[in-house]
């Protein structure tokens, strides 16, 4: 006699470890997020720029829309991969950082083909460099991205 398992989830193994690895990704986000009180934004989009995670300050009224988010995610994108063009000569991009008159705003490179940065946004008041170097890279690394 023969048994045949039929597998009626029709949920593939592939999706089990992005359902995981989108977990780590929101709970990196919110562990960055709530490491400084500075910081308002933090987000993972994938390398055609659409938001994987987003995480935003509790209460806080955004600056731009979820489509204005969206697009200004797939430029950071492609800059970053621009960025990398010159790596053989200056070595890898770590981040690149940007002062707009309402806030600041960090794009760091992360060593995933498939979710390449993280960006995130800071208050104008922020000691930028100690929350990029102190706190968001450590944790970066702790996650191994």
């Amino acid at each position: 006699m023969q048994i045949r398992i039929i597998n009626l989830n029709r949920t593939r193994p592939a999706d089990f470890r992005m359902k995981a690895e989108n977990q780590v990704l929101h709970d990196l986000c919110k562990r960055i997020l709530e490491s400084d009180a500075a910081i308002r934004f933090v987000g993972i989009p994938n390398k055609m720029g659409n938001q994987l995670v987003s995480c935003y300050r509790t209460g806080l009224v955004p600056l731009l829309t979820p489509r204005e988010v969206e697009i200004f995610a797939m430029e950071s994108v492609l800059r970053m991969k621009t960025r990398k063009d010159y790596e053989s000569k200056l070595g890898k991009p770590i981040y690149s950082f940007a002062l707009y008159q309402k806030l600041k705003r960090v794009t760091i490179s992360l060593e995933n083909k498939e979710y390449p940065i993280l960006m995130a946004s800071m208050d104008l008041e922020a000691d930028h460099e100690n929350i990029i170097v102190n706190k968001i890279l450590p944790l970066i690394n702790e996650e191994g991205l």
